[in-house]
């Protein structure tokens, strides 16, 4: 990943919702965000040297449980609450122990999804400002390393969570979203479904994604990616 805007050397073509927050959008013809970054074939997130192999032998980030797969859509809720668009500050997952500030992160100069910085950003989360915000109807992403060059990242112990753990992501208006997980799981990058974790949603949803599985010397990546899918399933005001 360090020093390579295209993440695992691949690319996958996703559509997102616009944002008046996000930067314009490109010219009609590139309508159809390329996000080698983001979708999972191309999230590296602590894609790192072999040394850094050597380095979490004994620490190994959890996999999802079989038992965590669930649902990847909003967990048959019949009726799910809304917010109005608002720019993300911060996501604490307690289950696991997160408690981050949201950099908001773009695309690079060649479309390819950014990432944050793994010197200088590895323990905080990013929110892809080209989703929409959490808690509006559609599908919003956030995303995180799993490993740095000194150790466990930010989202180390992502594959741990279960159905019904919650995740909390405080926007600027003071609202507070709460979101449920609904499922847990780990796709191998080669066979990463994107459009079906990035399809629009007619509910609040999110996606929160880190690497998971073995890590490959030889290219300095992870083999697979880890997805947390959840809904909005209240909030609160500060």
């Amino acid at each position: 990943m360090r020093g390579s805007p295209r993440i695992a050397g691949l690319r996958v073509v996703m559509s997102w919702p616009d944002s008046q927050f996000a930067p314009q959008p490109p010219p009609r013809g590139r309508a159809r965000v390329r996000l080698a970054g983001l979708t999972g074939v191309s999230l590296v997130f602590g894609g790192v040297i072999a040394i850094l192999v050597a380095t979490l032998a004994q620490q190994h980030a959890p996999a999802p449980a079989a038992s965590a797969a669930g649902d990847i859509g909003p967990g048959g809720a019949a009726k799910l609450p809304v917010l109005h668009q608002s720019l993300p500050v911060s996501v604490a997952i307690p289950a696991i122990g997160v408690q981050s500030r949201l950099l908001h992160l773009g695309r690079n100069q060649d479309g390819t999804m950014q990432v944050p910085d793994l010197t200088t950003s590895a323990n905080e989360a990013a929110w892809y400002k080209y989703s929409v915000t959490p808690g509006q109807i559609g599908t919003a992403v956030i995303e995180g390393h799993v490993d740095s060059y000194q150790g466990p990242a930010v989202f180390f112990r992502l594959g741990a969570l279960r159905p019904g753990n919650h995740i909390n992501v405080t926007l600027a208006d003071g609202i507070t979203a709460v979101f449920r997980v609904t499922g847990v799981r780990e796709y191998v990058k080669a066979e990463y479904p994107a459009n079906t974790i990035y399809a629009p949603a007619d509910y609040a949803a999110l996606r929160v994604i880190t690497c998971g599985g073995d890590f490959d010397a030889a290219t300095g990546h992870y083999l697979s990616s880890v997805v947390v899918f959840a809904s909005l399933v209240s909030s609160s005001r500060k």
